[in-house]
């Protein structure tokens, strides 16, 4: 069973194309897991906050109870503009704290250009994640993200790796720094750094254990796993394979593939036409992928938003084989 192969971990990331369904496959495992006493959380870092549009609810950036059937199931929305700010006045606190004052102004420029720049957004994001698990995994049995459509998701994933680098050249050149200091107070110069210049070093020390710790979470089969949703059609099909290709090359555990809203064979010639040709895509798709599970979830015609229908995704999610 889906259920039973890939939401025993602490940690399950759903992923795939734009429009497959992440969020109701994402909703759908929480709330069956909830059934069965655990506690969860989902976790939405998909600006398109469709999450609380699923559950029917306003969410936010703060966690609210979505139902409690024999366990309970919590969400919340990552607001990308509130990670952002937040990020950056935890950098310019930092900053602050450790610049002498007459590179605040300067560094508050840089500050306000680094908003806009490539890779804030993702960094801040990460953060957000990595304090959800770093905080929250002991309160709850499963965490399970709701990603950003595909190519958002692989950046963010590989960043771990890119920002442990970066941290671990700024903790190189610290080092520099301080030799060169020392240096300097040794043919009697004057050092003008602030006295608070190891908290620099503790800040950036901290950063990296983060990011070895949210690494080692993320790789760790046996506490986290992804499952890739998808539609029985070519070009989903195909970014699928590549997105496994990328998860993998990170060395992330794919648990299952879900091939969503499969169409029926015995609702008229169209569907029975769509689902034959559906069924050869997906004949496809276990020939390039024959070692990651592949479970198929059928077409429910009006589904309802609300717990009412997670609810009827939890029951077909149950039954998936």
């Amino acid at each position: 069973m889906l259920l039973g192969d890939v939401a025993g971990r602490q940690v399950l990331f759903v992923g795939g194309k734009g429009g497959v369904g992440k969020t109701s496959v994402a909703s759908g495992i929480a709330l069956a897991r909830a059934r069965e006493g655990a506690r969860v959380l989902v976790v939405s870092t998909d600006p398109a906050h469709n999450l609380g549009h699923l559950w029917d609810r306003t969410i936010g950036d703060t966690i609210a109870q979505l139902a409690a059937p024999d366990g309970v199931v919590d969400g919340l929305e990552v607001d990308p503009e509130r990670t952002v700010e937040r990020h950056l006045a935890a950098v310019r606190r930092t900053m602050d704290r450790l610049l002498p004052e007459r590179l605040h102004r300067q560094a508050a420029r840089h500050l306000e250009l680094a908003r806009s720049a490539p890779g804030t957004h993702e960094s801040a994001v990460l953060d957000r994640i990595a304090e959800v698990v770093e905080d929250l995994a002991g309160a709850y049995d499963l965490i399970v993200f709701d990603t950003a459509p595909t190519g958002s998701t692989v950046r963010l994933l590989a960043l771990p790796d890119q920002l442990g680098a970066w941290t671990d050249a700024l903790l190189s050149n610290r080092d520099r720094a301080d030799r060169f200091g020392a240096a300097l107070r040794g043919l009697g110069g004057e050092d003008d750094r602030p006295p608070a210049k190891d908290e620099l070093r503790a800040v950036l020390e901290a950063r990296r254990r983060r990011f070895v710790g949210l690494r080692e979470q993320i790789t760790d089969p046996t506490r986290t796993s992804f499952v890739i949703v998808l539609l029985a059609e070519r070009m989903p099909i195909a970014e699928s394979v590549e997105l496994h290709r990328s998860l993998a090359a990170l060395g992330v555990d794919i648990g299952a593939l879900v091939a969503n809203r499969r169409s029926p064979l015995d609702a008229g010639s169209l569907l029975a036409g769509q689902s034959l040709l559906e069924a050869e895509h997906l004949v496809s798709l276990r020939r390039q992928l024959p070692d990651v599970p592949l479970f198929e979830l059928p077409l429910v015609p009006g589904l309802s938003s609300g717990e009412a229908g997670v609810s009827a995704i939890a029951d077909t999610l149950a039954s998936a084989i």
